[in-house]
């Protein structure tokens, strides 16, 4: 599993910035931040061959003329002759060979980039929801560090980068998740049993947000900052006509074997308890949904019940399903909970961080069923209104007034001085999960137990010699090669540290490891 995470971007300095600009000047910073301190650009680009985002999960392929401009993820983004004299800056004296960088893929395993007028992170693959926030958490790290180089420039106006999911006038940018699932598993099995349990597990893992509507039209205060931007059950696209599951068929593995599920409908957590539970929970889902236990609550009206349940932080609004039932969004949570910790009873239990996320899971909803502030130190959405209501209480604020639209915006500032979140985290008001110190090493490392490891240790081992990298390859150039070098690394659970950290330690260079590699006694990393 993984997440993909895009910041809002503002420049406060100047009024007409270009957010792309912006965007690209926060992945040259970062790029020009690792070479200060390594040496070198720890970091190469992104290799776009296997990217094929319009095959649909359903079975067919959309023309590149019929698609969204949006939808073209596997082509490089293109800055004019201007905007790359303006990025060119904040690379601070670089290397003669540097160039405009629109993408990176890190020493950790995860990418870098510019995507759709945002910076983005995608973290690297992991094995468990922990390691899932953890990653996610050294995705913010990256992005400070980047702000703090831009605010070091001469001649630069500092930008700001928010954790959150719409800038309130119009326009939502995403927060996803990404899982590995077997293709054996039916898509329409998958989608049928998932479209309940997204619709209502906004009430544990929502960030909240000021404002009814896609353009804000009404006053008050809703669970998701995503719910209102989405007008389908399923589709192919992210950016437009936004589906609640999304069927990008696109497996970044073995495709035979595999499938990705790309969820778009979460929202930017920085309640590590809420990513941890958003993760863990789906997870089980997914685990139930491919051994075919799941219940399928079926709701008559799924995409307009995703927003009504978003507008009542009450939690008392009553989902209508099919069969003529009505009952609220922890109830249907409930059946899915029963359903996961039965067959993990059925098992004989569950490791330790299954365990665990079926006992916080249980313990929220009973909290949030009897009282939602006393879960304020778990859940994004109900710390932000425990905040919201002190601030309408003291100076008798209606939920149209502009200044809780500037609180609301303040919780997600990822400055650690600024944001909201961060200032209620250092009090001791937000539970968490990982330690500072582990998320710090893990902005460097990567995860040992995916291919992460294998791409991460490449970059960061051979610099000059990686040229491109994705998800599923690894490109060298080695100088007695007349040939690009492509390593494969289409099984996701090979490249291990347990499979590759003594290749790693004996080889001295670059030509030495493919060697070793590709005809040694090491297993190779092709599928």
């Amino acid at each position: 599993m993984g997440t993909e995470t895009e910041y809002g971007i503002i420049a406060p300095g100047i009024s007409d910035a270009n957010a792309t600009v912006l965007s690209t000047q926060v992945v040259n910073a970062y790029a020009a931040t690792l070479r200060e301190g390594l040496g070198n650009l720890t970091g190469t680009r992104w290799d776009y061959t296997d990217e094929a985002p319009l095959s649909d999960a359903r079975g067919w392929q959309i023309g590149r003329a019929a698609a969204e401009p949006s939808q073209l993820t596997d082509e490089p983004p293109v800055l004019t002759a201007e905007q790359v004299a303006l990025v060119d800056r904040a690379g601070d004296e670089p290397a003669e060979d540097a160039a405009v960088l629109m993408n990176l893929v890190l020493g950790n395993g995860a990418r870098l980039y510019v995507d759709h007028a945002h910076p983005e992170y995608s973290s690297p693959e992991v094995t468990s929801p922990l390691d899932a926030v953890r990653w996610d958490r050294a995705g913010d790290v990256v992005v400070q560090r980047a702000m703090a180089r831009i605010a070091a420039t001469p001649g630069f106006s500092p930008v700001i980068l928010y954790k959150n999911n719409t800038d309130n006038k119009s326009v939502s940018y995403g927060s996803h998740e990404n899982y590995l699932v077997p293709r054996s598993v039916p898509f329409g099995r998958i989608a049928a049993a998932l479209i309940p349990f997204f619709v209502t597990r906004q009430v544990i893992c929502g960030a909240g947000r000021v404002g009814i509507g896609a353009l804000n039209q009404q006053p008050g205060f809703q669970l998701s900052q995503r719910a209102d931007f989405f007008e389908n059950e399923v589709g192919l696209e992210t950016t437009v006509r936004r589906p609640i599951i999304n069927t990008r068929d696109e497996p970044h593995a073995v495709a035979e074997k595999y499938r990705r599920l790309h969820v778009i409908i979460g929202d930017a957590n920085l309640s590590e308890v809420s990513n941890y539970l958003k993760l863990g929970t789906t997870s089980l889902i997914l685990s139930l949904i491919e051994n075919e236990l799941i219940p399928v609550p079926e709701i008559a009206e799924p995409v307009r019940e995703l927003q009504a349940v978003s507008h009542d932080p009450s939690l008392r609004h009553l989902v209508t399903l099919t069969d003529g039932r009505r009952v609220t969004a922890l109830e249907i949570q409930e059946m899915y909970l029963e359903a996961a910790r039965s067959a993990v009873d059925v098992q004989g239990g569950g490791d330790a961080q299954t365990e665990d996320v079926l006992a916080r899971w249980e313990s929220l909803l009973v909290t949030l069923g009897r009282d939602q502030l006393a879960a304020a130190r778990q859940v994004d959405w109900v710390a932000k209104l425990k905040v919201l209501q002190a601030y309408r209480d003291r100076d008798a604020l209606e939920w149209n007034d502009p200044r809780l639209a500037l609180i609301d915006l303040q919780y997600a500032d990822i400055r650690p001085s600024k944001g909201l979140y961060y200032r209620l985290a250092a009090r001791g008001e937000m539970e968490q999960l990982v330690s500072d110190d582990d998320v710090v090493a893990a902005v460097a490392d990567p995860p040992r137990d995916t291919r992460a490891y294998f791409r991460g240790r490449c970059i960061s081992s051979f610099p000059k010699e990686v040229v491109g990298a994705s998800w599923d390859s690894i490109i060298f150039e080695l100088p007695s090669q007349r040939r690009l070098q492509r390593i494969q690394t289409r099984e996701p659970l090979r490249g291990t540290a347990a499979l590759t950290e003594e290749l790693f330690a004996g080889s001295r260079t670059a030509e030495e490891f493919v060697s070793r590699l590709q005809g040694g006694p090491e297993p190779s990393m092709a599928p």
